[in-house]
C-alpha cells in the first residue's frame, strides 16, 4: 500500500516541479529575450547616431569649403568626418551592403577634394551631402523596420508567454478542482453520510491511486462504526429485553401480592366459616347416625353409609382447613387409592347430569401413601370440572390411574370443549377462569395439593375435542415405596 501511495505521489511532484521548472524558463526566456532586444536597439542607435554624426559633419565641412578665406587648404572637420566615416566602412554589425557602397561613393567624393576648385568642390560636396541624406533615409527606414520587427517579436513571446501560463494556470486549477477540491467534495459527501448514520462502504475503482489510503481508510473506518453500531443495537435490544423482563416479573410479582393478599383475606374468611360450619355439622352427623340405627334395608343402609362418610370427609375437611390456617398440613396414610376413586365415582354419580357418562380405568389394587382428605378433594374437583365443561350434555369422564417407573399417574380424561388457550399458555391462576358463574379456585386448589405432596400438574386438550388434566405424583407416595 504505501509503494502504491508513493508512486502516483513521485510521478505527481515531479509533474508539479517540472511545470514550474517550465514556467521559469519561460520567464527567464522572456527577460533573457528582452534584455536582448534591448542591446540591439541600443546598439542600433548608437550606430545611426554615428551616420548621423557623419551626416552633420559632412554638412559643416561643407559650410566650411563655402565660408573658407585660405585657398586650397581641407578643414580640419572634413578628415575628421572622413576618418568616421572609414570606421563605419569597416563595422559591418549593422552595415549593410547599400549604405556601405553609398558611404565608400561618398568617401570617393570627398578624397582629393582640395586639388578641386571652389566649384567643383561644391558640386561633390552637395554631392556627398545628398548621397549622406539618402543613406539617413535608408537607415531611417531599417531602423523602423527593425523596431518594428523587435516590437513584433516581443508580442509574440509575449502572448506565447501568457498562452503558455494560461494554459499552466489553467492546468493547475484542473488539477487542483479534479484532484484535491473534487475529493475533498467526495469526502465531505462521505462524512455527510456518517452525519445519516449510513455505514456503507464505498468503492474505489474509480478513485485516483493518490487517494486509495485515504478513501480505504474511510472503508475500515465505517465498517467498524458499523460493527459498533450493530453492537449497539443489540445492546440496546438487550436492555430493552431485561427492562421488558425486569418489568413483567415486577408485574408479576404485584400480581401474586396481590393474589396472596386475596388468598389470605378468603384463608381467613374460610377458616371461620369452618370453625363456625363445625359445630352444627357434628349436630347433623350425631342426628344422621341415630336415624341410621333405626333402618333396617340394605339397600338405604349402602346409601346412608355413604352419606355418613361424606359427613366424616367434610368434618375432616374442615378441620383440614383449620389446620391449614394454622399452618398444620394433613397427616399421610396408607390406603387403597383404587377403593378411594370408586367410592368418589359412585357418589358423583349422584351429583352430575345422567347423560354424562362416568368410567375408570384402574388397576383392582392400588395402595398410597397420601394425604387421604387431599387427594380425594382433588380428584373430587377434577371430576365435577369435567362435569361443569360438559354442561350437562352427553358426554363422557373417564378417570386413568396407574404405577409407573419414578412416579404414581392419575389421568382425568372428558371430551368436553377443553381447555382455553390462555389456560394452556399460562397455566392455572386462582380467580381466572372462562365460566360465568366459576371461581377459579377448583384447580387451583388440586394445583396446591399436588405442589405440596411434591408432585406435578399438566394440562393438556385431546384431538379433535376434549380435556386431560395429568397428575403425576413421585414414588414416595406409592405405598411400600417411601424413603
Amino acid at each position: 500500500m504505501t509503494t502504491i501511495f508513493y508512486r502516483p505521489a513521485k510521478i505527481r511532484a515531479l509533474a508539479f516541479l517540472g511545470l514550474l521548472l517550465l514556467a521559469l524558463a519561460i520567464l527567464g526566456g522572456m527577460i533573457w529575450r528582452n534584455l536582448h532586444h534591448f542591446e540591439t536597439v541600443l546598439s542600433y542607435v548608437n550606430y545611426s547616431h554615428r551616420v548621423q554624426n557623419v551626416s552633420v559633419g559632412l554638412q559643416q565641412s561643407l559650410i566650411g569649403f563655402v565660408t573658407e578665406t585660405t585657398p586650397n587648404s581641407q578643414p580640419a572637420l572634413l578628415t575628421k568626418t572622413l576618418s568616421e566615416m572609414q570606421t563605419l566602412i569597416d563595422d559591418s554589425q549593422y552595415l549593410s551592403p547599400t549604405t556601405k557602397s553609398s558611404l565608400e561613393a561618398v568617401g570617393n567624393l570627398l578624397a582629393n577634394i582640395n586639388e578641386l576648385n571652389k566649384d567643383q568642390k561644391n558640386a561633390r560636396l552637395t554631392q556627398a551631402l545628398t548621397l549622406m541624406s539618402q543613406i539617413l533615409d535608408e537607415e531611417g527606414l531599417r531602423r523602423e523596420k527593425l523596431l518594428e520587427d523587435i516590437n513584433f517579436d516581443t508580442q509574440t513571446e509575449l502572448y506565447i508567454a501568457l498562452i503558455t501560463f494560461t494554459l499552466i494556470l489553467l492546468g493547475a486549477m484542473l488539477f487542483l478542482h479534479f484532484r484535491i477540491l473534487h475529493p475533498l467534495n467526495d469526502l465531505r459527501h462521505l462524512l455527510e453520510r456518517l452525519t445519516e448514520e449510513n455505514y456503507t462502504p464505498i468503492t474505489t475503482d474509480h478513485l485516483d491511486p493518490l487517494l486509495f489510503p485515504v478513501f480505504n481508510s474511510y472503508n475500515e473506518m465505517v465498517i467498524h462504526l458499523a460493527e459498533l453500531e450493530e453492537a449497539k443495537h443489540l445492546y440496546a435490544q438487550s436492555l430493552q429485553r431485561e427492562v421488558r423482563l425486569a418489568t413483567q416479573a415486577l408485574l408479576e410479582q404485584q400480581y401474586s401480592l396481590a393474589r396472596a393478599e386475596r388468598l389470605a383475606a378468603i384463608g381467613e374468611v374460610a377458616a371461620e366459616l369452618a370453625h363456625e360450619i363445625r359445630n352444627p355439622l357434628a349436630g347433623i352427623q350425631m342426628a344422621f347416625n341415630n336415624l341410621r340405627r333405626e333402618i333396617d334395608d340394605q339397600n338405604q343402609c349402602e346409601r346412608m353409609d355413604l352419606i355418613s362418610s361424606e359427613l366424616k370427609r367434610l368434618g375432616r375437611l374442615l378441620n383440614d382447613m383449620l389446620d391449614q390456617s394454622r399452618h398444620a398440613p394433613e397427616t399421610a396414610t396408607d390406603f387403597n387409592l383404587t377403593i378411594l376413586i370408586r367410592d368418589l365415582i359412585t357418589l358423583t354419580r349422584y351429583q352430575i347430569s345422567e347423560s354424562i357418562e362416568l368410567m375408570s380405568d384402574i388397576p383392582n389394587t392400588l395402595p398410597v401413601h397420601l394425604p387421604e382428605s387431599g387427594i380425594r378433594q382433588a380428584l373430587l374437583n377434577l371430576i365435577l370440572n369435567a362435569a361443569v365443561a360438559l354442561n350437562s350434555q352427553t358426554g363422557l369422564i373417564r378417570i386413568k390411574a396407574r404405577n409407573e417407573t419414578h412416579h404414581l399417574r392419575i389421568d382425568v380424561f372428558d371430551n368436553g370443549p377443553g381447555f382455553s388457550q390462555d389456560m394452556l399458555n399460562y397455566g392455572i391462576r386462582p380467580f381466572r377462569t372462562s365460566r360465568q358463574d366459576g371461581t377459579g379456585l377448583g384447580l387451583a386448589m388440586v394445583q396446591r395439593f399436588v405442589k405440596d405432596v411434591g408432585g406435578k400438574l399438566k394440562l393438556s386438550n385431546l384431538h379433535p375435542h376434549g380435556a386431560c388434566v395429568t397428575v403425576l405424583l413421585p414414588k414416595e407416595c406409592i405405598s411400600g415405596k417411601k424413603s
